[in-house]
């Protein structure tokens, strides 16, 4: 619409759980202006009855602090759940049947095993938190994850983006992402008292999973941080707009795009690179991967040692066999 100045979508096309995923890493979307579900029937055609989900289970998305992005995307699949099954009592549902749904969904939308975990979750959800079953209750096959490798930048092009950058708050932003592995929602929450100069650490608090961590304060970084406070005076918010709000995820965006862009990387380079960055060159340079675990955040190691297929290993250190079998040629 250019009357709009926006995209749009027809309301019969419309599936937010789909667009949540599509824009996954790329954009925070923001449900609150969604006022009315779409009336599309993803599952069952010869139901088009609208259906209400168990206020109980709106309750509990609630009293856990699941995410706005997260309530969306668990409200809308397990809608798409209730009228598959419309007119049964949920309780009675076998985990036969359960299966049966989600293999039909796989067999007729190519569902991609992301929106499979997200619909098994939303359903788990349901049995698990809300009416408390015990998890050996309720089984449903996982889909085999794919072992995708995070895109990382090169010690080089992270500091050819951060010198490309004249604005003294978006060379921060950049800094903050890099220096202390944020995620971009991490670092929009980041108020003034986050930094702790007399430690030399920074304070992220209620990340994923409502956890609260440490992470070192970069020297570079603290002199940085002062060059912008003597300029925009920030009042609470660590990094803030034009009249003292918060600052947007989709601004952050920008300024790594445009960034990039000055910098000459051809290639899309989005804010959680700068995580994925920073984890890399931890450990190519000798940090112990525990350490990287507790700076990034992650419960389980297994998420961090992903990073160990992406560090640049010394081949000069390994002889090839190749070679050793024709030494005395």
């Amino acid at each position: 619409s250019r009357s709009n100045k926006s995209w749009y979508f027809d309301k019969t096309d419309f599936d937010l759980p789909v667009i949540i995923e599509a824009f996954n890493e790329k954009a925070i979307i923001d449900t609150s202006q969604i006022d009315n579900k779409p009336d599309k029937q993803l599952t069952n055609p010869h139901i088009k009855k609208r259906v209400k989900i168990p206020d109980s289970y709106s309750a509990m998305l609630d009293q856990k602090r699941y995410s706005d992005s997260t309530k969306a995307t668990y409200t809308n699949y397990f809608e798409d759940y209730i009228r598959y099954f419309y007119g049964r009592s949920l309780d009675d549902i076998t985990v036969e049947e359960i299966n049966g749904y989600i293999l039909k969904l796989i067999r007729n939308q190519n569902m991609s095993a992301s929106q499979q975990n997200q619909r098994i979750n939303s359903i788990k959800f349901y049995y698990e938190k809300v009416l408390g079953y015990d998890k050996l209750y309720y089984r449903i096959e996982r889909p085999k994850k794919k072992n995708t490798l995070p895109n990382v930048l090169s010690v080089g092009e992270v500091k050819k983006i951060i010198d490309s950058t004249r604005n003294i708050k978006h060379k921060c932003v950049i800094s903050l992402l890099y220096s202390a592995g944020l995620r971009r929602s991490e670092l929009i929450n980041l108020k003034l008292d986050s930094i702790l100069s007399g430690q030399m650490q920074i304070k992220i608090s209620n990340s994923k999973g409502n956890k609260d961590r440490y992470v070192g304060l970069s020297s570079h970084l603290l002199q940085l941080l002062r060059e912008y406070f003597m300029e925009f005076k920030p009042k609470e918010w660590l990094i803030e707009g034009k009249n003292g709000e918060q600052y947007s995820a989709t601004s952050v965006l920008n300024v790594v795009k445009q960034a990039a862009k000055r910098a000459g990387i051809s290639r899309r380079v989005t804010p959680h690179m700068f995580r994925h960055s920073f984890a890399t060159h931890h450990l190519e340079s000798g940090t112990d991967l525990r350490y990287i675990q507790e700076f990034l955040g992650h419960s389980s190691s297994k998420t961090t040692e992903i990073y160990t297929h992406v560090a640049k290993t010394d081949f000069s250190k390994f002889r090839n066999p190749l070679d050793s079998m024709y030494d005395d040629d």
